[in-house]
């Protein structure tokens, strides 16, 4: 079991957007086998390879039982139906605030042959999958924040010891 160590907001792996999964060989089994040990721990529901430095387009999820991965991922479809649902990330630790996300979600990917996957959800998977597709694309759930909140979270996380830039 290899747990990995997280990348945390400041770090610039988290604002970049990563690069598709092109080379599917020994290596990238490693890296999905590591994504899926570090999502494990109680209170995880999915992390993406930027979160651990990695800037290739994979993720990992364990939500209600239900866990896996997705190599290049794409969101196919959202529910037109949204809701403000407190959101938090591994990579920003300890601050929550409401996000507005789709209630469904459907994610395209591959998997470790190439093989083409589909995941799919409502409520907190919809929300994992948003929020882990969003990484891949170098945006944080903070970038999605209202005004006033995501001035409040920046205020926040500056203050925290985890801070990338401290």
């Amino acid at each position: 079991m290899a747990l990995r160590e997280l990348r945390y907001f400041g770090d610039p792996v988290l604002k970049t957007v990563a690069d598709p999964v092109t080379r599917f060989d020994k290596s990238l089994e490693t890296l999905v086998q590591d994504l899926l040990d570090t999502v494990e721990p109680q209170g995880r529901a999915g992390l993406a390879a930027p979160q651990i430095g990695v800037s290739l387009r994979a993720f990992s999820y364990d939500v209600h039982g239900e866990h896996g991965y997705v190599l290049n991922p794409e969101i196919v479809e959202l529910s037109e139906e949204t809701h403000d649902i407190d959101e938090g990330c591994l990579s920003v630790p300890e601050l929550w605030f409401p996000t507005r996300r789709a209630t469904y979600a459907v994610v395209r990917g591959v998997d470790l042959r190439n093989e083409p996957v589909t995941v799919e959800g409502g409520g907190v998977m919809a929300q994992c999958l948003q929020h882990e597709t969003d990484h891949l694309d170098g945006i944080l759930y903070l970038d999605r924040l209202a005004a006033d909140s995501k001035r409040q979270a920046m205020r926040q996380a500056r203050q925290k010891d985890w801070f990338w830039n401290r």
